[in-house]
């Protein structure tokens, strides 16, 4: 693939006969495979957010200098003289693989709000985009910043322990949580964690990682058929079938139809999910979102596996709503139903 331009996409610069792909004009394939993006964060991604909460902390972080691949740290404050760690939430950012990034004002602003009203360290972890880095590239970068984590939590391991984060997280109640294809990337990484081709895990250690659930914020599913919600979506809906199959053609392997394992977890190439020793999952679904069949169909197919899986739907909500609208009471109700599931599967340690 040639060279990726930083340049700015914009059609007096970029004739329209030239262009093989267009997302809403922040990123453009040319038919020469050049891939243009344009440096302004894009229309759908307001930038009138605060940025600030008074109850959390937080910084920046590289977790794969090689690959630039940086994580913002999330952190609530606590009294002076108390010594109570949290739960940790490593979440990842959606944008069906080919946008987003973990430095948006939307996703942070999510993240903030998350952190503080969850009662949890977040993790809010960027990887690798297509087309330029296609899948299942977004897949290995989330397993790579668990193996970041894990030497974070490790006392002399391989990675510098960073104190600032380590005196607040409890890294034996850790929890993946995703947006939409952050979500997708959560799934893969839980059935990585617990197939039987899996690395054989080290026995857990006091302090060290362990990852205790997923979170699956309406996750990015695909697949060839078409579901009533995907073929009844509104064209004017965001994102709508056209922007979907858009994501699909640039992110998924070359040649790969959308039911590909990436993209349908129940394709007919897809590993069986029976024999996959599943922690608990909460799948969350929107009642307006395009994908909505899918992410129930997801949850309840598990569920008859007899895995453990708890699906909340949130009616009348589109796709990522509490990204649109991180301050809203809806958000505020999501981040409540994630902060219930948390303290369930992975409680606080009696004193």
């Amino acid at each position: 693939m040639p060279a990726v331009s930083a340049a700015a996409c914009c059609a007096a610069t970029t004739p329209a006969n030239e262009v093989a792909e267009d997302l809403l004009g922040f990123l453009r394939v040319l038919r020469d495979g050049t891939v243009l993006r344009s440096p302004a964060d894009p229309v759908f991604c307001p930038a009138t957010f605060p940025g600030s909460h008074p109850s959390v902390q937080w910084k920046e972080a590289v977790y794969d200098k090689p690959k630039n691949l940086r994580v913002r740290v999330y952190r609530p404050t606590t009294p002076p003289g108390t010594k109570k760690k949290l739960p940790v939430l490593v979440h990842f950012h959606g944008g069906g693989f080919c946008l987003g990034s973990c430095t948006w004002a939307n996703v942070h602003e999510f993240c903030l709000r998350l952190a503080a009203e969850a009662g949890a360290v977040v993790l809010s972890a960027g990887y690798r985009l297509a087309p330029e880095h296609r899948l299942p590239a977004a897949f290995d970068d989330g397993a790579g910043f668990m193996r970041w984590l894990r030497d974070q939590s490790a006392i002399g391991g391989a990675g510098a322990s960073d104190a600032w984060l380590a005196e607040a997280a409890d890294f034996g109640r850790v929890l993946v949580t995703g947006d939409s294809a952050g979500a997708t990337i959560a799934h893969h990484l839980a059935v990585r964690a617990g197939s039987a081709a899996a690395e054989p895990e080290p026995e857990p250690e006091p302090g060290l990682l362990t990852v205790r659930g997923y979170v699956l914020l309406m996750p990015f599913f695909g697949g060839v058929r078409r579901t009533a919600s995907e073929a009844e979506c509104a064209e004017e809906a965001f994102p709508n079938l056209d922007l979907v199959d858009r994501f699909w053609r640039l992110s998924l392997p070359a040649g790969a139809t959308r039911d590909h394992p990436a993209s349908n977890p129940f394709g007919p190439d897809s590993p069986d999910l029976g024999p996959v020793d599943f922690r608990p999952v909460l799948v969350v679904a929107g009642g307006l979102d395009l994908i909505r069949d899918r992410t129930v169909d997801y949850a309840e197919r598990l569920a008859a596996m007899g895995k453990p899986v708890e699906l909340a739907e949130f009616a009348g909500m589109p796709h990522g709503f509490y990204l649109h609208q991180p301050g809203s009471q809806a958000t505020g109700e999501l981040i409540q139903t994630v902060a219930r599931f948390v303290h369930v599967v992975a409680p606080e340690a009696a004193a």
